[in-house]
């Protein structure tokens, strides 16, 4: 039996005076802040963090559909997660709004009991039914983060009886099939379909059944320790602090997130004060920076993995030997070195670096003579034409010039068609597209499987099937052979015997050679003002600013 030990809530002084700011006074207040850009400010004002990033890829607020690492430390800010993860130690998970759980001896249940006493913005009490709700709502959507759990088993229709609130404070996981039950906890504390959300708030604002959804979308209702304000998308995110949050009310009072995309724009504010944090900069401006009084870079390495990945639907991808040239055509010492400082590390597997099951690289290098030969085994012995789908920001659009260019030396002509994260992973989601330069593959979790489960794992390939948030099936590839080598390692208890299961795995995809062709490990470099305290960047993206604070 597996229990997770009691923290005590942290405690802070009374809290200086109710919250009392709307949003109309948060837009003025960011007005009046940010109104003439071409004024220098000598500092953020003490009490808020600002922070400039790029809002391309935010696309939805609601935990059901919400899929990017952008809105996942928006979420780990607005509401609470049942368990956290340690940032030091990935493996360690930690008490959330639940201050103990138990696994049963057969690995089939979680029991876990919430804290007394939280509650949600609204002032409703937290229950253990607002928690069974929030994620049987996930279920009954069926939107993108309903995948995870859907790969453990569940489905709208038998997760009613499979998730439930024994009383107020007891929340029961039955698992519908055997799996690894650390990693069902490692899901409750970093997918943004795991918080929770106040079902009375959003069941007002249901409409059609839509369990809130459209509400949602632009809109929070959880206990963390910020509250939503107001956000314009690919504008502006405000956010103010909770008084009556139940770890004590955060030593700032508003959180203000800038949608800007120019690196040199970034630069520009971080150095004269105008921006705490900077994130999203090109390798150029992070090294012009580094050494600047004031400012610090620090980065943090990510499960996420930068890749190139192509449809296997119909077309020259479909072929097995068109791939395996695509996967030869890709100048990854080059990418790595001259792209991908600061951004990330070079790594070919499709199961994140540092795990005990994560197999040596394998080694893969540009190898334009080896990829002509196999084009022309495939009956591509001349030119053809594609296209590359990519971000219209770094690194993405760097990588895809990089291959644009190396597939040009095969013969292979491919146009860059850059767009928003909605035009280009929408294109993935439909499965109408030719080459994709992404980023993803799970990995929040410390586990193979939530990588596997992404970026390799494809149970049912028909169009109507809608996996779409397994990005295996967005590329059409399908193993019959390795979907249930990746169902069995994730129910083996034998450490031993799961490791060497997926260590096989990864040797199977590149035999196969799959349709996702990592290129990189993500690495976050942030630069900030040397004034923050406990600014801590979490590898799971979950991100807190409760603890934020400024010394001057």
């Amino acid at each position: 039996m597996e229990q997770g030990m009691t923290a005590a809530p942290r405690r802070r002084p009374p809290a200086r005076a109710a919250w009392a700011s709307t949003v109309a006074a948060g837009a003025l207040a960011l007005a009046a802040l940010l109104a003439v850009p071409g004024t220098a400010q000598a500092r953020t004002p003490p009490d808020q963090l600002i922070i400039g990033m790029s809002m391309n890829n935010l696309l939805s607020l609601d935990p059901a559909a919400a899929t990017g690492n952008d809105v996942v430390e928006i979420a780990a800010n607005l509401y609470d997660y049942l368990v956290e993860l340690d940032p030091d130690d990935l493996t360690r998970v930690m008490p959330g709004l639940a201050e103990r759980w138990e696994i049963a001896p057969d690995g089939r249940t979680i029991t876990l009991t919430l804290r007394e006493g939280v509650v949600f913005h609204s002032g409703n009490a937290v229950t253990a039914e607002d928690a069974a709700w929030s994620l049987r709502r996930v279920l009954k959507l069926n939107l993108a983060l309903a995948t995870a759990w859907k790969s453990y088993g569940f489905s709208a229709a038998n997760v009613g009886d499979l998730i439930h609130a024994n009383d107020a404070r007891t929340l029961v996981i039955r698992l519908p099939r055997a799996t690894d039950p650390k990693l069902v906890l490692y899901t409750l504390a970093t997918s943004v379909s795991a918080v929770v959300i106040d079902r009375q708030t959003v069941l007002a604002h249901e409409k059609n059944g839509d369990l809130g959804h459209a509400w949602l979308t632009t809109r929070a209702a959880g206990s963390g320790a910020f509250r939503l304000d107001e956000w314009r998308a690919k504008d502006v995110l405000l956010m103010s602090r909770f008084e009556r949050y139940w770890r004590g009310a955060p030593p700032l009072r508003r959180v203000v997130m800038r949608h800007m995309t120019e690196s040199q724009a970034l630069r520009l504010m971080i150095e004269r004060g105008d921006i705490d944090v900077a994130t999203g900069m090109s390798v150029p401006d992070i090294q012009a920076l580094r050494g600047t009084p004031g400012l610090h870079t620090e980065s943090v390495q990510r499960g996420t993995l930068y890749y190139a990945a192509v449809s296997a639907k119909s077309g020259p991808f479909a072929d097995r030997r068109v791939r395996q040239a695509l996967r030869s055509l890709i100048d990854y010492q080059g990418i790595n070195t001259t792209i991908m400082p600061n951004y990330g590390v070079l790594h070919q597997r499709p199961v994140q670096r540092g795990l005990a099951a994560t197999l040596p690289e394998p080694g893969y290098t540009l190898d334009v003579a080896g990829a002509r030969q196999l084009l022309a085994e495939a009956g591509y012995p001349q030119s053809f034409k594609t296209t590359i789908r990519v971000l219209a920001e770094s690194p993405f659009i760097n990588i895809a010039t990089s291959l644009q260019a190396t597939l040009a030396r095969a013969g292979i002509e491919a146009a860059i068609l850059p767009g928003t994260g909605n035009q280009v992973y929408g294109a993935m989601r439909e499965r109408k597209f030719d080459i994709i330069v992404g980023r993803g593959g799970g990995g929040a979790e410390p586990h193979p499987h939530s990588s596997l489960r992404a970026l390799v794992y494809n149970p049912d390939n028909r169009d109507e099937a809608r996996l779409t948030n397994f990005q295996g099936w967005r590329t059409s590839f399908y193993s019959p052979g390795l979907n249930a080598r990746i169902e069995q390692a994730v129910t083996l208890v034998d450490p031993q015997a799961q490791t060497a299961m997926y260590q096989d795995i990864q040797r199977e995809y590149d035999q196969e050679v799959g349709a996702i062709f990592p290129i990189s490990q993500m690495q976050d470099t942030v630069v900030l003002a040397d004034d923050l305290r406990n600014y801590r960047g979490h590898p799971a993206v979950t991100t807190r600013y409760r603890d934020v604070h400024k010394q001057r």
